[in-house]
């Protein structure tokens, strides 16, 4: 079975690696259902047992299919993990955030219906509301976990200045943030923010939506619906530049008999054991592969040479295109 981590010195004991869900519904193109929910049972008799949603992962979609996987299953068995505020219009268009007190409680009401549960294992904004004072977010979820309705508060892509203050009304369990070979911001300021506070960190975006998965080729087609059709990292000379990365970490990867995922997850794995990586596996033979990572023990010259074979300050472009920058608290100032 999968090793434990706790989330915090305040959060939830979970294996070692969770399981993102937005891919089965949302985002990345067509999924299959049934192939999402038997990936979704493989994770879970695997030993994983923190799954990741949003409520506006195909607009509930992705809570509902993570409900019919969980059918029959002990409740207690699976940490749920769920982001909400994120608003969009019938087309899918992104038109805001909503973290106000009340938008708070009403979002988690349709969550526990859709989800068929009476409590969300953690609760958090997915992106900073520029109109609402954190400690007033945080506040309302607070007040849920008195009356039960969730267990832990956690917060998505904010800067370590908002995480003290956040930090300061109520305990938080973790921070979700893009971490990974080629996205390393967070470790200039962030990540010893979450240190100093007790705050763990799971770890989105750990193979770069595919980029660095090592199955992502120049000839590969990105669908109208995909959001890496958008994505600086996935255009032009930038996508050149960083496959040339991935062919060097393949190298690397072979001489440790691993696949380049794996290495590539098994390096935030080494990162420290408050950090739990979220992977986005789809197919049960992608769920296969990302979970052998787990049988890698680096060596500090293994993790030297994989550092040298993707330099952070190599990779070309940044993570998301400008328009969704400018909403990451995370990458304000020098903390990016």
């Amino acid at each position: 079975m999968i090793p434990q981590r706790r989330l915090g010195t305040a959060g939830p004991q979970t294996a070692t690696i969770g399981l993102g869900c937005m891919g089965m519904s949302d985002l990345y193109g067509p999924a299959d259902r049934a192939e999402s929910i038997a990936t979704i049972h493989a994770a879970l008799d695997s030993g994983v047992t923190l799954l990741d949603t949003g409520d506006f992962y195909g607009m509930g979609h992705n809570e509902l299919l993570i409900a019919e996987a969980l059918a029959g299953r002990r409740r207690e068995d699976v940490q749920i993990s769920v982001k909400f505020g994120a608003q969009r219009d019938p087309a899918g268009n992104w038109i805001g955030y909503d973290a106000r007190p009340a938008a708070v409680k009403t979002a988690l009401a349709y969550t526990l219906r859709r989800l068929g549960t009476d409590y969300v294992d953690i609760y958090r904004p997915a992106r900073l509301d520029p109109a609402v004072p954190v400690e007033e977010t945080v506040g309302a979820i607070a007040d849920m976990v008195k009356a039960g309705y969730v267990r832990h508060a956690g917060l998505s892509e904010v800067g370590a200045d908002t995480l003290r203050r956040a930090h300061a009304v109520h305990p938080i369990a973790d921070l979700q943030i893009e971490y990974s070979l080629i996205s390393r911001g967070i470790e200039a300021e962030i990540l010893p923010a979450c240190r100093e506070l007790g705050i763990g960190v799971t770890a989105y975006g750990v193979l770069s939506r595919g980029l660095i998965s090592g199955h992502w080729t120049p000839q590969a087609r990105i669908g109208a619906r995909d959001f890496r059709g958008t994505s600086p990292r996935f255009q032009g000379a930038n996508l050149g530049r960083n496959l040339a990365l991935v062919e060097t970490l393949r190298q690397v990867a072979a001489g440790l008999g691993a696949s380049v995922a794996q290495v590539a997850i098994a390096w935030v794995l080494a990162r420290g054991t408050d950090i739990v990586p979220l992977i986005g596996a789809r197919r049960r033979d992608r769920l296969d592969e990302s979970l052998g990572s787990l049988r890698l023990a680096l060596s500090p010259g293994d993790l030297a040479a994989i550092e040298a074979a993707v330099p952070a300050e190599a990779v070309a472009g940044a993570r998301y295109a400008e328009a969704q920058m400018a909403h990451l608290d995370s990458e304000r100032g020098a903390q990016g």
